[in-house]
């Protein structure tokens, strides 16, 4: 195969627990059913004792989960995620990583080489419905449930079950032993019950990426060796006396649709309370070199910054606490915390953090079905903080999104591009997913404030925080919000942007004296903000409505008549003589063939 695709940007980018009060005091909200055929979300209580041999790397598990059905339909059946079984070889994440055109190098074939001592397993012993053993079989990743009385709309169910797992050799995300050194990762790693929406079950085999999860409640109690220091989700309530070289340590994390923890014996445990915010901890390990000692108290405040910015320019973080902590295998975001590599260069730390922290909004509370919508996951959270990178690091842009439009664009003319509708393990290739997902996403959002204005996109992004957080919003919530704070049509964006490959390509086609010619030349419609200088020196600024958008968004330029779709050409006249012009001299939006963009009369 042909060296592949094209030089993406993104890649090139730095990415790429200890409170004891009452948690939580305002996110409880939406877990319950409104209406019967309203929207509804479903609701979990979790409650786990896990008893951690951190010798062996093998733990047992008993969780009692009561599961609420808000839907107003009848389960027969419920699903759990497995998702510590794709550390074996023959998996599907194994066989997918080796037969992919362009392997992840982190995974690669490496669980092919797993012996059985580091491979990852969650074997169910036994599972029960309120009382009753029933019938289950494991297939993968997911474990198939066949339920001994179906579950009725509004009812509450309880299920037992008794687990036995094994910690991966840490691979992609999760697992022990990190490139780092630290001892347990440990993401995505308890049966977790998959989520029912109005879309049907979402029981989708851990592959390669992505996770969707029932709002809930997690009550955790995690029996460890001693010496290990613990964070992650969740509030810890208590921690027991050692004994026979243990110590059992009670988590509570309200509200949350996951539950990640850390812990090695060599971990540092920093704390910052921030004013009026949550408290801050920081784990890393003692044993890192000075440079990145350095580097990790250096964070803290720089951290407090980027949680201030996010909670103004979103919406205010609603948990006490929030955890950054060494681990994983790059960085990745969970409830209330994030997983990162430690020995980074101060600027790409500070980067990795930005871009986890800000996944608190985008998709921990905005929680999207990452598996259906990465971009709104991967793409609003570039977005996001890649503004706050350049408000708080060391070096300003007037444009700082610039790459992340060059990477879209490098997609677009690539051959290779497939439409945001993809399923994020469906990409033929990762590094189309890369591209589609980091960068067409934060175009998507950057380009909308090219359309409505940027103060209108800092509003939608605020609406839409208020109105969806703690919720399950699809692409046409986000839209409809940037509608009902514009008056505006905005559906055109969402369908020709997310839904095709269509790309917008305008181009100046001719300028006679004061008569000027553009054309459209890619299958989308855009307004146009168009740049005019005469003759005699002075400029002017045009803006050309597009007409389904059904209005304008807030400008100072001379407003001209609308450009229908349908229309390939559209002309008009100026008051004086034209010597040059520009289309979109912000370049906020994607035209992918910018070279006639501009025109110089000679």
């Amino acid at each position: 195969m042909k060296k592949l695709l094209f030089n993406l940007t993104l890649f090139a980018l730095a990415f790429s627990c200890g409170a004891t009060e009452d948690p939580i005091k305002n996110t409880s909200k939406t877990s319950e059913n409104t209406s019967s055929y309203g929207y509804w979300q479903q609701h979990v209580n979790y409650t786990m004792e896990i008893d951690m041999d951190v010798n062996s790397y093998q733990y047992k598990g008993m969780q009692k989960l009561v599961y609420t059905n808000n839907s107003p339909d009848i389960l027969n059946r419920v699903y759990y995620h497995l998702y510590f079984n794709a550390f074996q070889p023959g998996s599907e994440m194994d066989v997918r990583s080796r037969t992919i055109g362009d392997p992840s190098p982190k995974i690669g074939d490496r669980i092919s080489k797993l012996q059985p001592d580091e491979i990852g397993y969650i074997k169910v012993n036994s599972l029960k419905q309120n009382g009753k053993v029933i019938a289950h079989e494991t297939v993968g990743t997911v474990l198939e449930v066949k339920l001994d009385q179906p579950i009725q709309p509004g009812e509450s169910v309880t299920f037992d079950m008794d687990f036995d797992a094994q910690v991966p050799v840490q691979i992609r995300r999760s697992g022990r032993n990190n490139k780092e050194g630290v001892a347990l990762s440990m993401a995505q790693w308890y049966p977790k019950l998959a989520e029912y929406d109005d879309e049907g079950w979402h029981a989708d085999p851990y592959i390669a990426r992505e996770f969707h999860g029932v709002w809930g409640d997690f009550d955790v109690k995690l029996t460890i060796d001693k010496d290990y220091v613990v964070g992650g989700t969740g509030y810890i309530q208590s921690e027991t006396k050692a004994k026979k070289g243990k110590k059992t340590i009670h988590f509570k994390a309200p509200n949350v649709h996951d539950f990640t923890w850390a812990a090695d014996p060599d971990f540092i445990h920093d704390t910052l309370q921030m004013p009026n915010g949550p408290t801050l901890h920081f784990y890393y390990k003692k044993d890192l070199e000075p440079k990145y000692l350095e580097n990790w108290k250096k964070l803290q405040p720089d951290t407090a910054k980027l949680m201030t910015y996010f909670s103004e320019n979103i919406g205010q973080y609603p948990y006490e606490q929030y955890s950054v902590i060494q681990g994983g295998d790059g960085g990745m975001e969970y409830a209330m915390c994030t997983l990162i590599t430690g020995q980074r260069s101060y600027g790409s730390l500070l980067g990795v953090t930005a871009h986890e922290m800000a996944h608190t909004w985008f998709q921990f509370l905005l929680a999207t079905n990452e598996a259906k919508h990465e971009w709104m996951d991967e793409g609003f959270t570039t977005y996001i903080s890649t503004l706050a990178e350049n408000e708080f690091g060391d070096s300003k842009s007037d444009n700082p999104l610039s790459y992340v439009y060059r990477g879209y664009i490098a997609l677009a003319n690539s051959g290779y591009e497939q439409p945001l509708t993809t399923h994020a393990d469906r990409y033929k290739y990762n590094q189309v997913y890369g591209a589609a997902a980091y960068n067409k996403g934060g175009v998507f959002i950057a380009q909308l404030g090219y359309v409505i204005g940027q103060e209108n996109l800092n509003k939608t992004i605020k609406k839409y925080f208020e109105d969806f957080s703690f919720k399950h919003p699809k692409p046409m919530d986000f839209i409809r919000t940037a509608e009902r704070v514009t008056d505006l049509e905005l559906d055109w964006y969402l369908i020709d942007f997310a839904q095709t490959t269509n790309t917008i390509d305008y181009g100046v086609k001719s300028v006679e004296g004061n008569t000027i010619t553009l054309e459209r030349i890619g299958l989308m419609a855009m307004p146009i903000d168009l740049s005019v200088t005469y003759t005699d020196g002075t400029t002017e600024e045009f803006y050309i409505p597009l007409q389904m958008m059904r209005g304008e968004k807030p400008t100072s330029a001379t407003v001209i008549k609308d450009w229908a779709w349908a229309m390939p050409t559209y002309s008009f006249n100026t008051e004086k003589t034209v010597k040059s012009v520009e289309i979109d001299a912000s370049k906020l939006m994607a035209d992918v063939k910018r070279e006639n963009n501009t025109f110089t009369v000679e």
